[in-house]
Protein backbone atom coordinates (compact mmCIF):
# COMPACT_ATOMS: atom_id res chain seq x y z
CA UNK A 1 0.00 0.00 0.00
CA UNK A 2 2.71 2.46 0.94
CA UNK A 3 5.02 1.36 -1.87
CA UNK A 4 2.49 2.59 -4.45
CA UNK A 5 2.32 5.96 -2.69
CA UNK A 6 6.12 6.12 -2.49
CA UNK A 7 6.41 5.34 -6.21
CA UNK A 8 3.83 8.04 -6.98
CA UNK A 9 5.82 10.66 -5.07
CA UNK A 10 9.10 9.62 -6.66
CA UNK A 11 7.77 10.02 -10.19
CA UNK A 12 7.70 13.78 -9.76
CA UNK A 13 3.97 14.18 -10.42
CA UNK A 14 3.44 15.58 -6.93
CA UNK A 15 6.01 18.32 -7.47
CA UNK A 16 4.52 19.21 -10.87
CA UNK A 17 1.07 19.34 -9.31
CA UNK A 18 2.26 21.53 -6.44
CA UNK A 19 3.92 23.97 -8.82
CA UNK A 20 0.76 24.08 -10.93
CA UNK A 21 -1.43 24.80 -7.91
CA UNK A 22 0.85 27.60 -6.67
CA UNK A 23 1.08 29.23 -10.09
CA UNK A 24 -2.67 28.80 -10.59
CA UNK A 25 -3.41 30.50 -7.27
CA UNK A 26 -1.08 33.39 -8.09
CA UNK A 27 -2.59 33.74 -11.55
CA UNK A 28 -6.12 33.72 -10.13
CA UNK A 29 -5.16 36.50 -7.71
CA UNK A 30 -3.67 38.52 -10.56
CA UNK A 31 -6.74 38.18 -12.78
CA UNK A 32 -9.12 38.89 -9.88
CA UNK A 33 -7.24 42.07 -9.04
CA UNK A 34 -7.37 43.08 -12.70
CA UNK A 35 -11.13 42.69 -12.51
CA UNK A 36 -11.36 44.82 -9.37
CA UNK A 37 -8.91 47.48 -10.51
CA UNK A 38 -9.89 47.91 -14.15
CA UNK A 39 -13.07 46.08 -15.11
CA UNK A 40 -15.28 47.21 -12.23
CA UNK A 41 -14.48 50.93 -12.77
CA UNK A 42 -14.97 50.46 -16.51
CA UNK A 43 -18.40 48.93 -15.91
CA UNK A 44 -19.17 51.84 -13.57
CA UNK A 45 -18.31 54.29 -16.34
CA UNK A 46 -20.35 52.45 -18.95
CA UNK A 47 -23.42 51.96 -16.76
CA UNK A 48 -23.26 55.41 -15.17
CA UNK A 49 -22.98 53.83 -11.73
CA UNK A 50 -21.69 55.75 -8.76
CA UNK A 51 -19.77 53.95 -6.05
CA UNK A 52 -21.87 50.79 -6.45
CA UNK A 53 -21.24 49.33 -9.88
CA UNK A 54 -24.18 48.26 -12.02
CA UNK A 55 -27.01 47.52 -9.62
CA UNK A 56 -30.75 47.85 -9.73
CA UNK A 57 -33.52 47.22 -7.20
CA UNK A 58 -36.82 45.44 -7.44
CA UNK A 59 -38.73 45.96 -4.22
CA UNK A 60 -36.03 45.30 -1.60
CA UNK A 61 -33.90 42.90 -3.69
CA UNK A 62 -30.65 44.36 -5.06
CA UNK A 63 -29.37 42.89 -8.33
CA UNK A 64 -25.63 43.48 -8.77
CA UNK A 65 -25.15 42.77 -12.45
CA UNK A 66 -21.87 44.73 -12.53
CA UNK A 67 -20.14 42.22 -10.26
CA UNK A 68 -21.51 39.37 -12.36
CA UNK A 69 -20.19 40.95 -15.58
CA UNK A 70 -16.80 41.47 -13.92
CA UNK A 71 -16.69 37.84 -12.73
CA UNK A 72 -17.70 36.63 -16.19
CA UNK A 73 -14.94 38.64 -17.87
CA UNK A 74 -12.37 37.43 -15.30
CA UNK A 75 -13.45 33.83 -15.95
CA UNK A 76 -13.14 34.26 -19.72
CA UNK A 77 -9.70 35.87 -19.36
CA UNK A 78 -8.52 33.04 -17.09
CA UNK A 79 -9.85 30.35 -19.42
CA UNK A 80 -8.33 32.04 -22.49
CA UNK A 81 -4.95 32.46 -20.80
CA UNK A 82 -4.87 28.83 -19.69
CA UNK A 83 -5.86 27.67 -23.14
CA UNK A 84 -3.26 29.73 -25.00
CA UNK A 85 -0.45 29.26 -22.45
CA UNK A 86 -0.94 25.59 -21.51
CA UNK A 87 -3.40 23.67 -23.69
CA UNK A 88 -2.54 24.98 -27.18
CA UNK A 89 1.25 24.53 -26.80
CA UNK A 90 0.79 21.00 -25.43
CA UNK A 91 -1.56 20.11 -28.30
CA UNK A 92 1.00 21.48 -30.77
CA UNK A 93 3.81 19.50 -29.14
CA UNK A 94 1.73 16.30 -29.22
CA UNK A 95 0.91 16.90 -32.89
CA UNK A 96 4.60 17.34 -33.71
CA UNK A 97 5.42 14.12 -31.85
CA UNK A 98 2.75 12.23 -33.80
CA UNK A 99 4.27 13.46 -37.06
CA UNK A 100 7.74 12.45 -35.92
CA UNK A 101 9.10 15.99 -36.05
CA UNK A 102 9.74 16.19 -32.35
CA UNK A 103 11.93 13.43 -30.88
CA UNK A 104 10.52 11.44 -28.02
CA UNK A 105 12.11 11.96 -24.63
CA UNK A 106 15.51 10.34 -24.25
CA UNK A 107 15.57 6.85 -22.76
CA UNK A 108 16.90 6.52 -19.21
CA UNK A 109 20.66 6.58 -18.77
CA UNK A 110 22.68 3.40 -18.31
CA UNK A 111 23.04 4.17 -14.59
CA UNK A 112 19.27 4.38 -14.14
CA UNK A 113 18.76 1.12 -16.06
CA UNK A 114 21.44 -0.60 -13.96
CA UNK A 115 19.97 0.68 -10.69
CA UNK A 116 16.51 -0.45 -11.80
CA UNK A 117 17.87 -3.94 -12.54
CA UNK A 118 19.59 -4.07 -9.14
CA UNK A 119 16.38 -2.97 -7.41
CA UNK A 120 14.34 -5.58 -9.25
CA UNK A 121 16.87 -8.30 -8.42
CA UNK A 122 16.80 -7.36 -4.73
CA UNK A 123 13.00 -7.52 -4.75
CA UNK A 124 13.07 -10.97 -6.38
CA UNK A 125 15.40 -12.30 -3.67
CA UNK A 126 12.88 -11.47 -0.92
Amino acid sequence: MFSGFRDFIRRGNVIDLAVGVVIGAAFTTLVSQFGKSFLTPLIQLVTGGNKVSGTFKIREAVFDYGSFITALIVFLLTAAALYYVVVAPMNRLNELRRRGQEPDPAPPSEEVVLLTEIRDELRNRR
